[in-house]
């Protein structure tokens, strides 16, 4: 996050390090000047109820069948339901930055569009690496939880037919899960076949997984009215691990909710996204808080936390009240919640896959559209049959911490993209290198003095590839060296620049802030001093760049940035503030072996990227121009080519 408030200067003709150059350049939100020549779009085809069951299915897994047992066990006991709700609150911080972010800029890539026009297409790329891991893992281990629950309904693992079974491999001992692939490719199959016809079964899968879990509810309540709610009655009480151990659950159940980004990841295929994206955002993650805090209110309280199954949980409580059918309803509940979650994976991958190699930085294979079903399905059959040979060869269990990371870390780059919104939005355009005679005309017309040698650049682009991107870049600096206003500069000008800087470099020090505070708050291997010592230090800083970015005004062309009208983020900037604490804490809290596996993920990321993206990528040519004058460079343009 250093790199915020270099960024302006970057862009302001500051010569920065040549290599850091890719990586600070941000991309511009989707105009109507910019043609996507050669592809078809994707279908508006998504309302309001649609997204609320795609939000729906892919937050609520079969983890809720399994989680309320562990934390409930061992952290909240039955002060699992305040654990939820605030979980729910924390994950509502994301949801409120995300909700912003999908009405300015709505395009397929959710966290990666985002911050690849805030912060730059360094972030942006680990963004979208880190996004593609985490449906990757996720959507194999959810595929993969498939058999134990089908299983269920034939009496057991040792009764499931051959071809659903899962088998070991003498030689290797690599145990296959043929169901697990099956599903995923039935999902893939239904994927390709078009948006409103997945979301239509997505519909009605959430509603069956709905309503399981409003009988759960429903049955418990009356058995627990009926035996007197057992589980409350104990003599440690309704905290029996302390406020500590509720907010330990929070943490813990946090993760329930980290599917509600996949709404985003649809916003060009949805009819109105001003509207409905923030709704079906805010009514999903409504939906699932509600059901998972009468979930645990009914489980908790119907048997002692202490003596709930940390596997079955809810099955086991309706068994030990003799409700022994009501074990397959659960199942299926189970089942379709995996049905639902899995097709939210899927779902999403392709399109994130798909808005990077629009901006170059994969292979345009992926960004192909079908002309008949106008959905992705180069990539949604790539993602599908990488999917399911994971999850037919591999446990990926031990993997799911990995999930978490690419969730965690897109949650917080769309704090932070919130902030540089508001503060200092982008105000220059990267335009095409096509269009250099009508930049030249437009810095002419408006007495811009460029110098010789570029202007020579400007008539003769000919010559090698390499010495044509040398000169572009230098058109780009001389353009933004000489900005297209007159040369004498109004102190109100200076002043914004002024206001500008200090807000780039507050943002910076919160983000460092918060990163030293989170890392000492979960640090256990240093000293308490230590700890106490950064923590304070921190905290201050923190506090510090609050009352800063309180203080001095918001950036006027917020209001004009991206599309307008749609929904805007409260209580800026503490909101995002504290949402970009809550997630640095989690990201860190994730354990060393997470983050090892990760760095191995990330590294060979980074390899694509500087042999491959880097180069291809669409604005490696492009020329960065004061955005108040780039509707007069596309109209000279224009008018150049009706003559």
């Amino acid at each position: 996050m250093g790199v915020l408030a270099d960024m302006q200067n970057c862009g302001n003709g500051i010569k920065c390090f040549w290599g850091c150059r890719s990586l600070v350049r941000r991309k511009q939100v989707d105009s109507v000047h910019v043609k996507r020549e050669g592809h078809h779009q994707l279908a508006r085809k998504l309302s309001i109820t649609d997204l609320v069951a795609i939000g729906v299915g892919a937050t609520i897994g079969a983890g809720v069948y399994v989680l309320v047992g562990t934390v409930a066990r061992e952290h909240a006991g039955p002060a699992l339901t305040i654990s939820f709700l605030i979980a729910g609150i924390a994950a509502a911080l994301s949801a409120f930055c995300y909700a912003e972010l999908a009405c300015r800029c709505p395009s397929a890539g959710s966290a990666y569009h985002y911050s690849y026009i805030c912060v730059g297409e360094g972030v942006a790329w680990l963004v979208g690496w880190a996004l593609v891991l985490e449906y990757t893992i996720g959507g194999s281990a959810v595929a993969r939880g498939i058999t134990p629950n089908l299983a269920l309904f034939f009496g057991g693992l040792d009764k499931l037919p051959d071809f659903l079974a899962r088998h070991t491999i003498p030689v290797i001992g690599v145990v296959v899960d043929p169901s697990a692939a099956v599903l995923v490719l039935i999902v893939t199959f239904l994927l390709c076949t078009g948006i409103k016809e997945s979301s239509l079964v997505q519909m009605i899968v959430t509603s069956v997984n709905i309503s399981v879990m409003l009988f759960i509810t429903i049955a418990g309540g009356y058995l627990g009215f009926k035996t007197g709610w057992v589980g409350y009655e104990l003599p440690s009480g309704y905290f029996p691990f302390g406020i500590n151990g509720m907010f330990s659950g929070s943490a813990v159940v946090f993760f329930s909710y980290i599917g509600f980004d996949s709404v985003t990841s649809t916003a060009e295929e949805v009819k109105n996204p001003q509207r409905d994206l923030p709704l079906g955002i805010a009514i999903a993650l409504f939906i699932c808080c509600i059901l998972y805090m009468l979930v645990s209110v009914v489980i908790t309280g119907l048997v002692p936390y202490y003596a709930l199954d940390p596997d079955t949980p809810i099955s086991s409580v309706f068994a030990s009240y003799g409700v022994q059918w009501a074990v397959y309803i659960i199942t299926t509940g189970a089942v379709t919640a995996l049905f639902a979650s899995l097709l939210g994976s899927i779902l999403a991958q392709p399109r994130i896959l798909m808005a990077m190699a629009r901006d170059g930085l994969l292979p345009s294979f992926f960004s192909d559209i079908n002309k008949n079903t106008q959905v992705p399905v180069k990539s949604t059959v790539t993602t599908g049959i990488f999917a399911a040979v994971l999850a037919f060869f591999m446990d990926v269990s031990q993997l799911a911490g990995m999930v978490s990371v690419g969730t965690l870390f897109a949650f917080t780059t769309g704090a932070v993209s919130v902030l540089i919104l508001r503060y200092v939005p982008p105000d220059e355009v990267p335009l095409s290198s096509s269009l250099q005679e009508s930049i030249k005309a437009v810095s002419l017309q408006f007495g811009c003095s460029i110098q010789e040698s570029d202007s020579k650049n400007l008539k003769d682009p000919a010559g090698s590839s390499e010495n044509e991107s040398h000169n572009i870049h230098e058109i780009g600096e001389a353009l933004l060296g000489y900005p297209l206003i007159e040369k004498s500069i109004s102190q109100e000008n200076l002043n914004a620049q002024t206001r500008r800087k200090i807000a780039a470099w507050t943002i910076t020090c919160l983000c460092i802030g918060v990163f030293v505070l989170a890392f000492a708050a979960s640090a256990k291997g240093l000293s308490s001093t230590l700890r106490f010592t950064l923590c304070g230090l921190c905290g201050i800083l923190v506090l510090c760049c609050l009352i800063v970015l309180s203080c001095i005004d918001q950036d006027d062309a917020r209001h004009t940035f991206g599309h307008t009208g749609g929904f805007t983020c409260p209580f800026v900037p503490f909101l995002p503030a504290a949402c970009i604490l809550i997630n640095t804490y989690l990201l860190i809290d994730l354990g060393a072996a997470t983050w090892i596996r990760v760095s191995v993920w990330y590294a060979i990321g980074g390899l694509i990227y500087l042999f491959y993206g880097r180069t291809h990528s669409s604005l490696s040519n492009a020329i960065y121009v004061p955005s108040a004058y780039a509707d007069e460079i596309y109209r000279s343009s224009s008018q150049h080519h009706l003559a």
